[in-house]
């Protein structure tokens, strides 16, 4: 089966980016398909790189970063969303004025048409958080 993730809740916040996590890494175990995971609203945290957990806590960035590198996910972050968050790539820091991006690796930056494409290449969408 093809799946496409939605991920709208920040990383350490709510159990969403967790259970978002391990969902992808189970269908990935059983052979499915991962189409592209999307995230929006404060799931846009999930993909910076400044995050910096206790080093007794799980780092759900990285894992994000080393799932996508070992499986070749399409980590996709909402632009505007991560604007509102302070998130940007090289190029959108440029393109801003910032002094600095934060993007995580793994992770790139496009709009809600990656969302809408996902769910019509998909067979399922599945969502995580409000």
């Amino acid at each position: 089966m093809k799946f496409g993730i939605l991920v709208s809740e920040g990383p350490y916040t709510h159990q969403a980016a967790d259970s978002a996590y391990l969902f992808t890494k189970a269908a990935l175990e059983k052979g499915h398909e991962i189409y592209r995971i999307f995230f929006y609203h404060d799931g846009v945290n999930n993909g910076t790189r400044l995050t910096t957990p206790p080093q007794d806590e799980r780092h759900i960035v990285n894992r994000w970063s080393e799932l996508a590198e070992k499986h070749k996910l399409d980590l996709v972050v909402c632009v505007a969303a991560a604007q509102r968050r302070g998130i940007v790539d090289a190029d959108e820091a440029k393109r801003n004025g910032k002094d600095g991006d934060n993007l995580a690796p793994g992770f790139r930056i496009s709009g809600l048409g990656q969302l809408v494409e996902a769910g019509i290449q998909c067979e399922r969408l599945v969502t995580f958080g409000d």
